[in-house]
């Protein structure tokens, strides 16, 4: 009996990627444990280690950490800085700047408790694990076939997305590039010098070169429609901006206590509803074939489900287990069963995902296929 074709390399869907990653951002973003978050990290770490392709974006999710890791650093300073003195556990005392009396509640260093830092270290690493757990979507999702999948409404703000969501994975590779051509050439060597160096060109080689990309599919026409009424551009207009109207009410209805409750609901679906109207009206003006389009599969279904579980099981977490969820600033954080599962499905892609479709595995798929497949 033969054995079982290994699976092709290729390409996942990045709208599942990008789902995926919300998914574990949004379980981030409702816990403060820091065991949770840890234990994100390191899940988003492994599927970026394991799935990622050879592209240059492939290569920013170093950039995430490092930007994750300053913002816990600077978190943690900040409450030394304005004064960490609420708690009891005084760790150590710095002089105190005074402040003038119309500064209310407002301090400058004083004494600093092991509550405060905590509490920093705490805020800190939620919001580090959002943003590298956005990182990690950069990292495995194509940009450029991102922007395929997008509905058609936004093609004429196309050229604004190429140059937001290229520029960062971009930065990667310029720091490469840059790195390599300055070894080959003499410059300063004080570390303000080697600094401005070093920047300067990378942050310029970036933006250059997503502008480049965001000027070629310019001059392809990518987003045009041509032949429109004055009409027709008022009714998308007018569909577009009262759908985000009620969409603010509805959330502000939402989130707002006091607001009538039947009014909350109604005017979020509502302001929904004539946005995705307006989404359709303008997009079924655009006109535009696509060469070899995306498709779901199985693999995609699967990392797109398990991120968004992630997420639901977190939210069910701080729900029904305040302690879990949100630990106590005297006491160690623990963690439940259902939320170390929850936190542990994040890392099936790892298992599901397909070979990404780098250059080694590409050349090991082509030596393995069989004989006359390629015909």
């Amino acid at each position: 009996m033969s054995p079982l074709p290994a699976r092709l390399p290729r390409d996942l869907h990045p709208v599942a990627w990008w789902l995926w990653a919300l998914g574990l951002a949004a379980g981030a973003s409702m816990t403060t444990n820091p065991l949770l978050l840890g234990l994100l990290v390191a899940v988003a770490s492994l599927v970026v280690a394991v799935r990622r392709s050879d592209h240059p974006w492939s290569r920013s999710f170093r950039i995430y950490l490092w930007i994750g890791l300053a913002i816990v650093v600077i978190r943690v300073l900040f409450r030394i800085l304005m004064g960490g003195g609420y708690g009891t556990r005084v760790l150590f005392t710095l002089p105190e700047i005074p402040l003038p009396d119309w500064v209310l509640d407002v301090q400058l260093l004083g004494a600093v408790t092991q509550e405060s830092l905590l509490a920093g270290l705490y805020d800190g690493m939620r919001l580090a694990t959002i943003v590298i757990c956005i990182g990690a979507a950069n990292a495995l999702a194509n940009p450029k076939r991102l922007l395929k999948s997008v509905p058609p409404a936004l093609y004429e703000i196309g050229t604004a997305l190429v140059v937001a969501v290229t520029v960062l994975p971009q930065l990667a590779d310029s720091v490469r590039r840059v790195r390599a051509a300055q070894a080959l050439r003499p410059g300063p060597t004080g570390r303000v010098g080697r600094l401005r160096r070093f920047l300067v060109p990378v942050l310029e080689d970036a933006l250059e070169r997503s502008l480049q990309l965001a000027a070629g599919m310019d001059a392809r026409g990518y987003g045009r429609s041509a032949g429109l009424t004055v009409g027709q551009r008022r009714v998308t207009g007018a569909l577009m901006l009262g759908g985000l109207i009620g969409v603010c009410i509805g959330v502000y209805a939402v989130l707002d206590t006091t607001a009538p409750r039947y009014l909350a609901l109604p005017l979020l679906l509502g302001g929904l509803l004539v946005a995705l109207l307006g989404m359709a009206n303008a997009g079924r003006r655009v006109e535009r074939s696509r060469y070899r389009p995306d498709r779901w599969r199985a693999p995609e279904i699967v990392i797109a489900s398990a991120g968004l579980l992630v997420g639901a099981l977190l939210r069910q977490v701080s729900r029904s287990d305040l302690d879990t969820a949100y630990p106590s600033l005297l006491a160690m954080p623990e963690v439940t069963l259902l939320a170390l599962l929850a936190v542990l499905l994040g890392a099936l892609p790892a298992l599901v995902a397909p070979p990404a479709a780098t250059v080694s595995a590409r050349e090991a798929a082509r030596d393995t296929a069989p004989v006359g497949a390629a015909a």
